[in-house]
């Protein structure tokens, strides 16, 4: 069946809250939206309330775990043939999620990763250095992490990861925080599942517009990378 589940986990995202959620309201495509608050304090609480009748679930933590917690309290609730993440910041244009699911879906792919780095276009945003920065870790964790999970992957780390859900559902995840995203990729690496890449678009935020990521995350990543895959 043509159904797929799209995962939105929220921290303090009240600027661009109303935004993300009406794109996804407009996805013409069979959808379960399951959208995860990790303990916001800014309002976006507030805006979820109001949309409750239009989404499937909304579930609320009472403080701030962590993205991955988010993802792990979704987990259960999924029910479609496939399931994406999808942020609620709009770096990332869920008009791309009807190209993802109908490439997954037509090549009948396992896992699939939308890549900022394919996109042609990836440093359009690039508004300063830190970014910069942010851009070459990425490219070196990715590096690292197809060393280790013996992947061709060019963005490891990028939010749009599309799964069969029997597949996902079956991973235990473990990681509360950012470390999720690697440890993903290294449990699906274990089950010897090729994951196949196609290109997306991307618009990069400061930490001044609410960037959360920092380099502790990425520390935490490669952490994440050695303690899980199995040699």
């Amino acid at each position: 069946m043509r159904s797929l589940s799209i995962i939105i986990p929220v921290y303090n995202e009240h600027k661009t809250l109303k935004k993300i959620l009406n794109k996804i309201l407009k996805l013409k495509i069979k959808k379960q939206v399951i959208i995860v608050d990790d303990g916001s304090t800014d309002g976006s609480r507030d805006i979820l309330k109001k949309y409750k009748k239009k989404f499937n679930k909304i579930i609320f933590h009472k403080k701030n775990l962590g993205k991955g917690s988010a993802i792990i309290s979704a987990q259960k609730y999924i029910k479609c043939k496939y399931v994406i993440i999808q942020d609620a910041d709009l770096e990332y244009n869920p008009k791309d999620i009807l190209r993802i699911f109908n490439y997954a879906f037509t090549k009948k792919l396992s896992v699939l990763y939308g890549s900022r780095v394919l996109n042609k276009n990836k440093f359009q945003n690039t508004k300063n250095f830190t970014h910069l920065i942010r851009i070459w870790g990425n490219s070196l964790l990715t590096f690292i992490s197809n060393i280790i999970n013996k992947q061709k992957l060019t963005d490891a780390h990028t939010c749009y990861k599309l799964f069969q859900s029997d597949i996902f559902k079956k991973i235990n995840l473990k990681e509360k925080g950012f470390a999720f995203c690697p440890e993903i990729t290294t449990k699906i690496s274990n089950q010897n599942i090729k994951i196949v890449e196609i290109p997306i678009s991307y618009r990069g935020r400061t930490y001044q517009e609410g960037k959360k990521i920092s380099s502790i995350d990425a520390i935490e990543a490669l952490i994440s990378l050695l303690k899980y895959k199995k040699f």
